[in-house]
């Protein structure tokens, strides 16, 4: 198939789509490698194969994103940071933090559910699908930050449309009603306003500082997202 711009614009209605794949392998990972070890050891080696699985391109976003916007005071030093490929203080830091905290949490749901299989995949497969529907809906709302041509998501950026955005949705909820489905946890649904209220604030942030995303930007919001989901369910099942 030849190479089209836009077809990187069509695309983005499947981002939702990619993490139920993303969370299922995971799951299934987590699954496999509890069963052969323990929990703990199977939760680690499932997070390796999801980093493996996307080649880390989100939590590089972040990594870019908390380099960016901790040690640049400027939208040109910001961006510029952020373009750079190498990895700060800030973005280290950053990423041990996040990695840490989506680790606990996931450990903290395993003893929820009390380990039960199904409830334990259909929680990464939601995490996963969800929060990339949050970076689609920026894509949707907002303008691109960088005003050069170079960039590799400004494509991504240029044509949005309705359909997109419906796509995109049904293929975020529906792991997320499985979810409330089997768990009995009707209350689960309203993670969805949880996340868009995350977004909103980080949206708002970003727009304040350059103008808008960029790709990393969308990496970020994703892993803060994924984690919200996971902090969501925690707190809500931990009571009801």
């Amino acid at each position: 198939m030849e190479y089209k711009p836009e077809n990187l614009s069509l695309a983005t209605r499947f981002l939702p789509f990619v993490g139920c794949l993303v969370g299922l392998v995971a799951g299934m990972a987590w699954v496999s490698a509890g069963y052969l070890t323990s929990t703990d050891i199977g939760l680690v080696l499932s997070m390796i194969v999801s980093i493996l699985t996307t080649g880390g391109f989100h939590e590089d976003g972040f990594a870019d994103v908390c380099d960016g916007f901790g040690g640049g005071w400027t939208k040109t030093k910001i961006l510029e940071i952020m373009k750079d490929s190498r990895v700060g203080t800030y973005g280290a830091v950053g990423l041990i933090l996040i990695l840490g905290l989506k680790f606990c949490l996931l450990q903290y749901l395993a003893v929820l559910v009390h380990g039960e299989i199904c409830l334990l995949i259909l929680i990464l497969t939601s995490a996963h699908a969800i929060s990339r529907f949050m970076p689609a809906l920026v894509i949707f709302t907002q303008a691109y930050a960088r005003d050069t041509d170079d960039s590799k998501s400004k494509p991504v950026a240029e044509v949005a449309s309705t359909a997109t955005i419906l796509v995109a949705g049904f293929f975020a909820i529906t792991p997320l009603f499985l979810l409330c489905l089997i768990s009995n946890q009707f209350f689960s649904a309203f993670s969805v306003g949880f996340l868009l209220l995350i977004t909103f604030f980080l949206s708002r942030y970003f727009n304040r500082w350059i103008g808008g995303y960029t790709g990393d930007c969308l990496g970020a919001i994703q892993q803060i997202c994924e984690v919200g989901f996971y902090l969501f369910l925690a707190v809500l099942w931990k009571f009801i």
